[in-house]
């Protein structure tokens, strides 16, 4: 019984358990079995709009966008009126450690099956070394 009242008592100060807390502070707040797609904090800063955000936001069912909350808001606002104008949910994250991602577009509760969530082109590539 003693075990059971420790177990409610230290539920209540510090929450439930995590599941996957290291991919969780990576993906900002998700883990990668949810993934649609993630971009690197560069990538979400370079004036390109990536056409995969683009696409994912209109035809992926049941997502959300996560934003590094690290960023400005001049680098990341032209994704955010793209999840306004398809009504994506989005989230701006204050990440708790170090992680090369920006922006992560993320299924709200299930599992998906994305081979390779990354674009990887120069900036990624960059990120990821540096990482």
């Amino acid at each position: 019984m003693a075990r059971d009242v420790n177990e409610v008592l230290e539920h209540a100060i510090r929450g439930g358990l995590e599941t996957k807390p290291a991919e969780r502070r990576i993906f900002l707040t998700t883990i990668a079995e949810r993934l649609h797609l993630a971009l690197t904090i560069n990538q979400v800063r370079s004036n390109v709009i990536y056409s995969e955000v683009e696409r994912a936001l209109k035809a992926k069912p049941n997502i959300q966008m996560f934003i590094n909350g690290q960023l400005a808001y001049s680098d990341y606002n032209e994704y955010v009126k793209l999840a306004m104008i398809n009504n994506i949910p989005y989230t701006v994250v204050s990440a708790t450690t170090d992680t090369p991602f920006g922006l992560v577009i993320a299924n709200q509760n299930m599992p998906v099956e994305t081979n390779h969530p990354y674009i990887e082109d120069d900036i990624h590539k960059q990120d990821i070394e540096r990482y």
